[in-house]
């Protein structure tokens, strides 16, 4: 039986946003959809332009879950979601829900947007421009010079600063965008700070700027989620700016989802035999644009140099049920077929198996659903 069945509805179009939250009701209802067990961002917006309201998407789930082989499924409680929402209240956060006016037009227009936000600040940020500054964790001292002289003319020239919140790097970029704004984007829960170390810093972000992340409150970070965080930092930004950082770090994950969302992506040069540089080398030779400075990045996007806006401010996951396995043969079989550990883009998969784009939605939703694959950043797919 198929994931979505027929009613009507012609394929999801890729663009889909959902209407604002207009009322309580249905802003808890969609904090539970998304934390729902298996229902990632792609299925949440599939679930929401068939239903058209949270509540009804719920309702559908169970009949969802059976095709894909999971039996007595329910949805996430709505007392989890209830008791969420009020860790929020204790945090002072604001929910920002995919399709409010509040909610961020950069981060909205990506594929897989987080479908609910919490911010704790000043929210009004995501409404202005913003570039990311990126890089290592272990920082030399003429990257720290540069990340913290970038950070600083940028939010001059009227930018928000974003960045992970991670020591090094991010939290030189954060510090010095301070005055004119910067967006600190938590890999775990909002109210998890991760380093600890940086607690004092975050704290003041969220006195003066903003903190952010679309994980449940409490969430202690692993590595799964650092990749989810930096396709909101990409998202988030009009560039990604890549200061210092190895041939193999997250730093060079979030300039891959920047170039699969589209946008631009810069390096600031260094030493060939510092392995800090490597990874920014790698950028600048396969065509990133070079900084030196703040006024190469205003070059290349464009910019003029506009007054900041600088306004002083008052102060895991549920237990998986077991599932029976899918059935080798069919649609879904081919699919799998096709993947494996390295993520393949979903237009190249739904190229390969040689099948209309809403066949392949509904497979990849059973299978999603079936725990077999995971989605990934930038409408990617793969082997769970």
């Amino acid at each position: 039986m198929s994931a979505w069945p027929d009613t009507g509805f012609e394929d999801p179009p890729l663009d889909f946003t959902p209407p604002p939250a207009e009322d309580e009701r249905e802003r808890l209802m969609r904090l539970r959809l998304i934390r729902s067990r298996r229902v990632g961002p792609a299925t949440y917006l599939r679930l929401m332009a068939e239903h058209g309201r949270a509540e009804a998407a719920l309702a559908a789930l169970p009949e969802i879950a059976r095709a894909a082989g999971i039996e007595d499924y329910a949805p996430c409680p709505e007392a989890v979601a209830a008791a969420e929402l009020r860790a929020a209240t204790r945090a002072r956060a604001r929910m920002l829900c995919l399709g409010d006016p509040s909610y961020p037009k950069s981060l909205a227009g990506v594929a897989d947007a987080p479908p609910v936000l919490w911010a704790i600040g000043r929210a009004e940020l995501l409404q202005r421009p913003a570039i990311a500054l990126v890089g290592t964790r272990n920082a030399s001292a003429l990257g720290a010079r540069m990340a913290r002289r970038l950070a600083r003319d940028l939010g001059a020239a009227g930018y928000v600063v974003v960045s992970g919140l991670a020591r090094g790097i991010d939290a030189i970029a954060h510090d010095a965008a301070l005055e004119s704004g910067t967006v600190a984007v938590h890999a775990g829960g909002v109210d998890v700070v991760y380093p600890p170390e940086n607690t004092e810093l975050a704290a003041r972000i969220a006195q003066s700027g903003l903190r952010l992340s679309e994980m449940p409150f409490g969430l202690q970070p692993t590595g799964r989620h650092f990749p989810r965080r930096n396709r909101i930092v990409s998202g988030l930004s009009q560039a990604v700016i890549v200061v210092e950082a190895a041939a193999r770090s997250g730093s060079l994950i979030t300039a891959k989802a920047a170039l699969d969302q589209g946008r631009e992506v810069m390096a600031v040069p260094g030493h060939p035999l510092d392995s800090r540089a490597s990874g920014g080398n790698i950028l600048l030779r396969d065509g990133a644009t070079l900084v030196r400075g703040a006024e190469d990045v205003l070059e290349a996007l464009g910019a003029p140099r506009v007054e900041a806006a600088v306004r002083p401010v008052p102060v895991a996951a549920p237990a998986q049920a077991p599932v029976r396995p899918l059935p080798a043969g069919g649609l879904e079989g081919l699919i799998l077929a096709r993947l494996g550990a390295t993520p393949l883009d979903e237009d190249q998969l739904i190229r390969e198996v040689g099948r209309p784009s809403r066949e392949v939605a509904q497979a990849l939703a059973v299978l999603e659903m079936a725990g077999r694959i995971a989605r990934g950043p930038g409408g990617t797919v793969a082997l769970a």
